[in-house]
């Protein structure tokens, strides 16, 4: 790993390690594959993980690293459940999340900042505790929501992805943070894929939100 951290190329005068690159690609990989459905979104996620882990330890961003071992248990979970919501028609199922749900989602991404943003600062495990412990719940909260198949959480890596783009700048991941502004794009086309499949399943007889 640490030739992939000290060893890159420059691109528009910017040094780029060889682990923020290829981790950055895989999580671009990951959004385009979980547009699509497909279960290659999560093995793809658990190679991003590992490399990301390594770069954002480097750059004394506690919450960004934390959230790597989070995510790469999340990403399990997502595996297995997707496998369980396979539809020979809609690939896996997909649906619009209750109110309790949505409630809920929203409950946890202010409670779980303010919390891990406490923590952060009193372990000065990073220099940007409050941003960097909203990407790390924001990216929990998503995942999670991802892994149950709820179209909603596209909205929330929106607001990870406004968060994230000047805390990378500020960290001096310039790549990261270009690919955090073409993650916005996939978002956007992302949400409305899903949404329109989760119209097409829910008006399909036989297939209801107990299918997620």
């Amino acid at each position: 790993m640490d030739f992939l951290l000290h060893h890159g190329i420059t691109v528009l005068g910017q040094w780029i390690s060889i682990a923020e690159l290829a981790g950055q690609v895989f999580a671009l990989a990951v959004v385009f594959l979980a547009q699509r459905r497909t279960l290659w979104t999560w093995p793809v996620q658990v190679g991003a993980t590992v490399l990301l882990f390594a770069v954002y330890v480097s750059a004394h961003l506690g919450g960004l690293a934390a959230r790597q071992v989070a995510i790469l248990a999340i990403s399990v979970y997502g595996w297995w459940a997707w496998t369980r919501r396979q539809d020979p028609v809609f690939g896996v199922v997909v649906r619009t999340g209750r109110p309790v749900e949505r409630l809920a989602m929203v409950g946890a991404f202010v409670i779980g900042t303010t919390v891990m943003a406490l923590v952060l600062d009193a372990l000065h495990a990073s220099w940007a505790p409050w941003p960097d412990a909203a990407i790390f719940v924001g990216t929990l909260v998503a995942f999670g929501a991802q892994g149950l198949g709820l179209v909603e959480f596209w909205l929330v890596w929106l607001a990870v992805d406004a968060i994230g783009v000047p805390l990378q700048i500020s960290s001096g991941l310039y790549f990261s943070a270009a690919i955090y502004i073409v993650f916005a794009g996939l978002v956007v086309h992302g949400w409305w894929s899903w949404n329109r499949s989760a119209r097409r399943v829910a008006a399909r007889p036989g297939v209801t939100a107990a299918s997620s």
